[in-house]
């Protein structure tokens, strides 16, 4: 099974995808509040995949992501935000993220997007 880090400094927001993710049969999934811990965590976990929100404290998801592709150029990263500009999608997709999903979502594009990329 695929392990999943969803960052998010909200954690209703977590709650939410870990929600949409455990009814999707995903169960190995950990948390994180912020861009650095995020950082931490991933060279911690070695997660499959990397759900991450763009606005946080102490360092935004586009910078986590650069950070998480300089540990593993390999690794996979979704981005998800209430923020839906042009420019934000450019950016993340140009640091090297996957997929980027735009709050508010329904669990299934969640579950669509994860099974995509980790079943595949």
């Amino acid at each position: 099974m695929a392990k999943i880090l969803v960052v998010d400094d909200a954690a209703f927001m977590r709650m939410m995808v870990k929600d949409a993710l455990s009814k999707g049969g995903y169960t190995d999934v950990y948390e994180a509040e912020d861009g650095a811990r995020a950082v931490e965590e991933y060279e911690k976990l070695s997660p499959d995949l990397v759900i991450m929100d763009i606005t946080m404290p102490n360092m935004d998801g586009l910078q986590a992501l650069k950070k998480i592709k300089e540990i593993n150029p390999n690794a996979t990263v979704v981005m998800c935000s209430a923020m839906g500009q042009e420019s934000m999608v450019i950016e993340a997709i140009k640091s090297g993220a996957k997929d980027f999903i735009v709050k508010p979502f329904k669990a299934d594009r969640i579950l669509k997007t994860v099974s995509s990329i980790v079943d595949a």
